[in-house]
């Protein structure tokens, strides 16, 4: 890895700043312009108590000068395996902030979740705090409009948190922070090993950012799956021998799960092929069968999460997501053990299209 110089200098105040706000990104273009924005328009801190990093993992379209431009003290990171984890790692370690908020370019925040998240911290054994996250584009594509649901958890005390999340800077030095090998799943196993030091994840009942997904074709949702896949496989296999497994149970899930929609699509259309030649009639019958009892499967998952929305629509299209998920997953953990075996690393598995002048 290489890591460029500062292209904007330290502040150099005497007293250290409550807050120091890390946002990662690569060529996000406009959707950083606009996370910045919503960053300097939080509610509740003085402009000596904010401290704002941006760490760009080598865009071409002129992110790190943008970010220099409003303010940011700008880090280049160039490794040869660029991870999210490596981003964030550089961020808050040339933090001086007391708490640390994470963000992702392509988010917005919630002018309020700072400023009503930091008293939760009076709990000495809280480490992390992390909100709601919703898209901002549901209506644009289907894919949005679903995935956004995924971004909903119950309040409360959690295994882990997303990607952006108000962390204890000192926790993060106490951990050593994220694993930056993880091209996937780097928050799940960092705080797994907070909570090994017996620290806490609270999940609050609170909107912290918004997110563009800017999903809108079948290539990106099928790649995001698969990078689930990966990380699941990844993480399980490093803590599968220990007292406290991680993901270990979802990778077993999905390798049924997966293999049997596959099995079920695979074997419907053989035996419709076979049938054909007994009786074409009769060859409709098995991928009828198949899809029916996919129909079933997905309004049985859109009751069980009916919490998550209203909409009945987009509770079912919700259902369908859970369970055909598990096949791109499924490839992804294939994909991580063919890497395994073969030796290989394998690089960011991105999905994102360009913003106007940038992409991630």
């Amino acid at each position: 890895m290489s890591d460029e110089g500062i292209l904007a200098p330290a502040d150099s105040q005497a007293v250290r700043p409550l807050l120091s706000v890390v946002v990662i990104g690569r060529n996000e273009g406009e959707r950083l312009r606009r996370c910045l924005e919503s960053v300097r328009a939080m509610k509740g801190l003085s402009g000596g108590e904010l401290e704002i990093i941006y760490v760009d993992s080598a865009s071409t379209d002129g992110s790190a000068e943008l970010a220099a431009g409003m303010g940011a003290r700008v880090l280049t990171v160039k490794p040869q395996r660029p991870t999210a984890a490596l981003g964030r790692n550089a961020g808050w370690r040339a933090a001086r902030g007391e708490y640390v908020l994470f963000l992702d370019g392509d988010t917005i925040l919630h002018p309020d979740f700072v400023k009503d998240s930091l008293p939760e911290f009076d709990n000495p054994k809280t480490a992390v705090v992390w909100g709601h996250r919703r898209e901002t584009h549901p209506e644009r594509s289907v894919y949005n409009r679903v995935l956004d649901l995924d971004w909903i958890a119950p309040a409360g005390l959690s295994d882990y948190c997303g990607g952006d999340a108000l962390m204890r800077r000192s926790v993060l030095a106490e951990v050593d922070g994220y694993d930056e090998k993880l091209i996937a799943g780097e928050e799940p196993e960092m705080c797994r090993r907070m909570r090994g030091r017996g620290w806490e994840i609270l999940h609050v009942d609170r909107m912290m950012t918004g997110h563009d997904l800017a999903m809108t074709r079948w290539s990106q949702y099928w790649r995001r799956a698969t990078r689930t896949g990966y990380a699941y496989a990844e993480v399980s296999r490093r803590f599968r021998d220990t007292d406290s497994p991680l993901w270990l149970r979802e990778s077993k899930q999905n390798f049924s799960r997966g293999g049997f929609w596959i099995a079920a699509a695979v074997g419907s259309v053989a035996a419709g092929v076979l049938l054909f030649f007994v009786w074409p009639p009769l060859a409709a019958l098995p991928p009828a069968g198949a899809i029916g009892l996919f129909a079933l499967a997905s309004i049985r998952t859109a009751r069980r999460f009916a919490w998550k929305s209203p909409d009945r629509a987009t509770g079912f299209l919700y259902g369908m997501h859970s369970h055909f998920q598990q096949i791109p997953i499924l490839v992804g953990q294939l994909q991580y053990r063919r890497d395994l075996k073969a030796g290989r690393a394998r690089g960011l598995i991105e999905y994102k299209e360009s913003a106007a002048g940038g992409g991630s």
